[in-house]
């Protein structure tokens, strides 16, 4: 270990109790009022269910790797969906954003490292291989694995994915849009949501 991951670990352990910032996730938005709980189930064929440990391949210091995610088949009133991951311990007096999705099609039932692959970057913007888009985060880039400060303990990973009943509307909205603004964009067109959670610890070892 050297001198920085000391010190790391001494700012982590006097800010253990910063965390649980629950209230400021996504879900927690205005537009969820009506929806308060998920309204379906997410799995992880890779990592288990909901709450399962991630091992290091999926956390910054191993491969970086999204976990797989699968839900049920959409309803009728389901245009499309957006999936963002935050985590809500992160001492930083608020959730921190590790990944903004948006139009992901109504047909989706699943996704896997494969679709945010970037193969093609503009001036602007990377283009991923599903064709979703994505937005910003704290580093502007499609993902953060995870990568919580060493003696921090366990922290989780909020997977939560929201059905829309009608499309966002592509031509308002920023080029990398903020988790604010697309809080403010689903206001009455949140169908429902689903949540999956996964839990990586940095251990003092």
């Amino acid at each position: 270990m050297g001198i920085l991951d000391y010190i790391e670990y001494g700012l982590a352990r006097l800010l253990i109790n910063y965390r649980g910032y629950d209230d400021q996730l996504f879900c927690k938005g205005p537009a969820f009022a009506e929806f308060p709980e998920p309204t379906f189930e997410i799995e992880s064929p890779d990592c288990g269910p909901s709450n399962s440990t991630m091992a290091t391949k999926y956390s910054k210091f191993g491969e970086g790797r999204m976990p797989e995610l699968k839900w049920p088949v959409a309803g009728p009133d389901v245009k499309e969906y957006l999936l963002i991951s935050e985590d809500p311990d992160s001492p930083m007096g608020g959730p921190n954003v590790h990944g903004i999705y948006y139009s992901i099609p109504a047909t989706t039932t699943a996704v896997s490292p494969r679709e945010f692959e970037v193969v093609h970057e503009e001036e602007t913007k990377k283009i991923l291989r599903s064709g979703f888009r994505y937005g910003k985060n704290r580093r502007s880039s499609v993902y953060i694995p995870p990568r919580p400060p060493v003696g921090h303990g366990p922290h989780r990973y909020f997977f939560e994915l929201v059905a829309l009943k009608e499309p966002l509307d592509l031509a308002v909205l920023s080029p990398l849009p903020a988790k604010e603004e697309l809080s403010e964009a689903i206001k009455g067109k949140v169908a429902g949501w689903g949540l999956w959670i996964g839990i990586f610890e940095n251990k003092w070892e």
